[in-house]
């Protein structure tokens, strides 16, 4: 019955073949305009913060990513409706769609409070991890702001996964990249003070982020409920609660949602240690970290792209094509990433130019931090290549539903560079012996994906029914 597919997907030339180079790109380009327009936002968001003082530039970097590493395990389990859309999908199954869709929302409304209650806490933390008791209170101030978009952040992921799971992937780069706009020109307003009734400065930057991510469920809603999409897709026939599928989706979500988690938590751990280092270092791998993104963002879409075809291909008993999309995918993610590395590590200026604006008599050490960030992008290249191989293989063991070794693999390796930073920072080692333990730790966890990939047990996995996929 599969013969004509499987001829297809051996002999068919890399560009052309099912799951190729060509269709991974129809499928990745909007999800990477649309993951680009993030960068954008937190390159243009903390430019901003750089010109209005360092002080909240420092801040900003390890209250962000406590606030993230937060958000990891609910959007982990939210984002993971996209994987059932896609099998769904394949295995022509188009009105359980809506039900799954459902459940993920509610998941959000239900994490939504916990955001709040973790503010107290985040206090202690900042205090106890930072020596410069401004940067503290900036941090303090940045985190309670963002919890009022935690849980609207959760259910706008599970919304989009019903879009980028059928691939209608310019749904979503339409609604991101106008959400990121829109939270480019308040951050304009509210930092620089424009608007009387909004705190200026950092907390003026996170009121932004939070009227973005609520704009994003104002266009998704919208879309969800034309006729059409209630009609064809099940909306109408999904339940408040519905115990089953909110079960279903939990068993694979959640190691899903841990595995983010662990990741973002460890290397949050490691930032707030790295604060002891002072504001000049923070803010240095704040912009790096920023910079970063211009490359590593965008892979979060190839791979985004990479589970949907991966789901996909599962869905409909075809592993062979969803190896297809994975190499194709990695093929384009190793091409990007490399020419990204050789722009940081031969034009470092191209991105830190904006910066130098700040420079006249606003902050007094600007130059100081721009040179440390010229060298910390020197590791940012190495980066650019392990991440392309991180990301592309652990979204297609996500897409197959592989979702429990990942966890496990994401605890084990995650634990040895928390242990080995937090050593090398009390044995008096500096910034850059961080960065060496953290490029470490990104080569270690490429690895093992990597090799998992390679040894197929991913083929015979799935997350929908199993009489359900494709004979």
């Amino acid at each position: 019955m599969d013969a004509s597919p499987r001829l297809l997907a051996n002999n068919a030339s890399w560009w052309g073949r099912r799951c190729g180079i060509r269709e991974v790109l129809i499928v990745a380009l909007p999800l990477v305009i649309s993951t680009a327009s993030w960068s954008l936002t937190n390159f243009v968001d903390r430019m901003f913060l750089f010109w209005h003082s360092t002080e909240a530039m420092a801040a900003s970097l390890p209250a962000g990513m406590l606030h993230f590493s937060l958000l990891c395990f609910p959007i982990g389990v939210a984002s993971y409706v996209n994987t059932f859309v896609s099998q769904y999908n394949g295995a022509g199954e188009t009105r359980r769609i809506g039900p799954i869709v459902v459940q993920g929302m509610i998941w959000g409304c239900v994490v939504a409070p916990f955001f709040f209650l973790a503010a107290i806490p985040a206090y202690y933390i900042f205090a106890a991890t930072t020596v410069e008791p401004e940067v503290a209170r900036l941090e303090g101030t940045y985190f309670w702001v963002l919890a009022y978009g935690g849980g609207a952040a959760v259910v706008a992921n599970a919304m989009s996964a019903f879009f980028s799971g059928r691939q209608k992937n310019g749904v979503v780069m339409a609604v991101d990249s106008s959400s990121c706009l829109v939270n480019m020109i308040l951050d304009y307003f509210f930092i620089f003070g424009y608007v009387s009734f909004v705190p200026d400065g950092i907390a003026g930057a996170a009121w932004a982020t939070v009227i973005s991510q609520w704009y994003k469920i104002a266009l998704y809603g919208g879309l969800i409920l034309l006729p059409a999409n209630w009609r064809n897709f099940g909306f109408g026939d999904a339940r408040l609660w519905d115990w089953d599928v909110m079960r279903r989706l939990m068993r694979f979500g959640s190691a899903s949602g841990v595995q983010l988690a662990l990741e973002v938590s460890a290397l949050t751990f490691f930032l707030l240690l790295m604060g002891r280092l002072g504001s000049e270092a923070m803010t240095a791998t704040n912009l790096a970290f920023s910079i970063n993104g211009f490359a590593f963002v965008p892979l979060i879409g190839i791979g985004i792209a990479v589970t949907t075809l991966v789901g996909r291909e599962i869905g409909a008993g075809q592993p062979e094509i969803a190896s297809n999309a994975t190499w194709s995918g990695f093929a384009i993610a190793l091409v990007y990433s490399g020419v990204m590395a050789m722009i940081y590590w031969t034009l470092p200026d191209i991105f830190l130019a904006f910066h130098k604006v700040a420079d006249a008599g606003v902050v007094a050490h600007a130059e100081s931090v721009l040179s440390t960030t010229t060298i910390l992008l020197r590791f940012v290249a190495f980066f650019c290549l392990l991440d392309a191989a991180n990301v592309v293989f652990v979204s297609a063991l996500k897409g197959a539903g592989d979702v429990k070794f990942v966890m496990i693999a994401t605890c084990v390796i995650s634990v040895v560079p928390v242990c080995v930073g937090a050593a090398v920072l009390f044995a008096g080692g500096g910034l850059y012996a961080c960065w060496v333990v953290m490029t470490l730790w990104v080569f270690a966890m490429a690895a093992t994906n990597l090799v998992r990939f390679l040894l197929g047990k991913w083929r015979g996995m799935k997350v929908i029914e199993p009489e359900l996929v494709s004979a």
